[in-house]
């Protein structure tokens, strides 16, 4: 049975969406003041397990610019999506000055079950227009469990192909493979104590991050506890369009949707769908 929904803003850009007796699921913030360097962008957080604990990281020590739950493109073309320094080939890691932002533009719904959200992804400096997104956010919710839908419509507004890439197919950096939509985990999900049932697992019975990381499997769940309350919750992330190469780290708990391999052309005028859906239980 579906639990009452209530959508509540949070300021001047951000809402909340909440079951009916207040308990927040996810906070999303369709404004953000981050830095330039961060490649701006709408993102959730904190995401919040069906009991109320945080879920996501927002900004950690290690890579700031990993914004909780997030839409990421490494590249576009030479334009930096991710944010933090940009891998080349030549000459490693750099901070340069490639990061480009996403904008919101407009609601097209807005309700606690369900946001229509329009978003454009420019350039730095220029402030040219390359991709336009439709993104809708569809949220369910149960006593024990909640899913988040997160479908993201691209189409490409720059008037000539864009390529598509990461580090591993544009630099060579094997195993960089990250892009796509990004879940950054609260340090709960950290794995260190030797409990079998915590930890990261994918299709196929793959178990841990050696496993898990690169292989082509339609979802993954993270099963992590909770410090002070104990209690245990699982995360199953899911790619609805059939199989794709996940990324994902356990020490700085991270899991990206990297829908493709080698670099992919994105043609003039064309749309690239990704549809996607998020589950949170409490075990």
């Amino acid at each position: 049975m579906s639990a009452a929904l209530r959508l509540e803003p949070d300021g001047a850009g951000a809402l909340r969406v909440q079951r009916a007796d207040g308990g927040l699921l996810w906070r999303y913030v369709f404004a953000p003041g981050t830095p330039a360097n961060e490649s701006p962008r709408p993102y959730a957080h904190p995401v919040c397990s069906p009991a109320g604990e945080v879920l996501t990281n927002f900004r950690p020590n290690d890579h700031p610019w990993h914004h909780g739950l997030s839409l990421t493109l490494t590249r576009v073309g030479e334009t930096n999506f991710w944010g933090g320094p940009s891998y080349r080939a030549a000459d490693g890691y750099q901070w340069r000055d490639d990061h480009g932002v996403q904008i919101h533009r407009a609601w097209h719904g807005c309700t606690a079950e369900r946001l229509e959200e329009a978003v454009d992804w420019c350039e730095p400096r220029t402030g040219r227009e390359l991709l336009h997104e439709r993104r809708t956010l569809v949220t369910t919710a149960g006593e024990a469990e909640w899913a988040l839908r997160w479908t993201s419509e691209l189409f490409n507004a720059s008037g000539h192909d864009q390529a598509l890439d990461h580090y591993e197919s544009l630099g060579g950096l094997a195993g960089s493979h990250y892009t796509g939509l990004q879940f950054r985990g609260a340090r709960d999900l950290l794995d260190e104590h030797g409990d079998g049932r915590i930890g990261i697992t994918g299709d196929g019975g793959r178990a841990g991050e050696a496993a898990v990381h690169g292989a082509e499997a339609e979802a993954v769940e993270w099963h992590c506890q909770h410090d002070g309350t104990l209690r245990r919750t699982r995360i199953r992330l899911e790619n609805l369009t059939g199989a794709i190469p996940w990324f994902v780290r356990a020490k700085n708990p991270v899991a990206a949707f990297s829908f493709h391999r080698g670099t992919r052309v994105l043609p003039a005028g064309a749309t690239l769908r990704l549809d996607h859906r998020l589950t949170f239980t409490t075990l």
